[in-house]
């Protein structure tokens, strides 16, 4: 039997634009996890399959992906963030936040990246459908899964605070020093 983590390990997905890495950054900043940006860890490794001509977007090898991150997702600690959440393992993540944002805010922000007008109505539409909130819901205990507003910079500050106060509920819940 494996282990037990000393610290959690938290999903943040949600469509392209929501503010996950943004979230992610402030998050990992305040609590000292470990960030791993699922676009950069792909980056740096050349963890790709190809590429997608209609979406504009190189192909993820999520093996390799998996591969890269093991050994920290086992230790614990880290705040993940991707937009995809159906091919971790499902027992690395304590619980999963999907960032949501209204579908002008969203559009706005997906104009302002330069992405192409296929690009930004996929987007939108998985926003709208709640593409990426069900693939969690239908990946994890939905227990686990909970959707947070990404609109504006005080939707950000409540979502730090929120999840703040979960990860100490996680170290009492799980009789784990913080400080460890």
């Amino acid at each position: 039997m494996a282990e037990k983590r000393q610290h959690p390990n938290i999903l943040i997905t949600g469509t392209p634009g929501t503010g996950k890495t943004k979230l992610a950054t402030r998050l990992a900043e305040i609590t000292k996890m470990k960030h791993i940006n699922i676009g950069k860890v792909a980056a740096d490794n050349e963890c790709y399959d190809g590429y997608d001509e209609a979406l504009d977007c190189k192909v993820l090898d999520e093996d390799k992906i998996l591969n890269c991150i093991e050994a920290d997702m086992v230790k614990g600690n880290n705040v993940v963030d991707y937009h995809g959440s159906d091919f971790f393992d499902e027992d690395w993540f304590d619980i999963v936040f999907c960032l949501r944002a209204e579908i002008e805010v969203l559009n706005k922000r997906l104009e302002e990246r330069g992405y192409g007008e296929e690009k930004i109505k996929n987007n939108l539409e998985s926003e709208i459908f709640q593409v990426l909130l069900e693939e969690a819901r239908d990946s994890y205990d939905p227990e686990i899964v909970h959707q947070l507003s990404s609109n504006t910079l005080s939707d950000v500050e409540s979502n730090l605070q929120r999840i703040s106060t979960w990860i100490k509920s996680w170290h009492s819940d799980n009789d784990t020093d913080v400080d460890r």
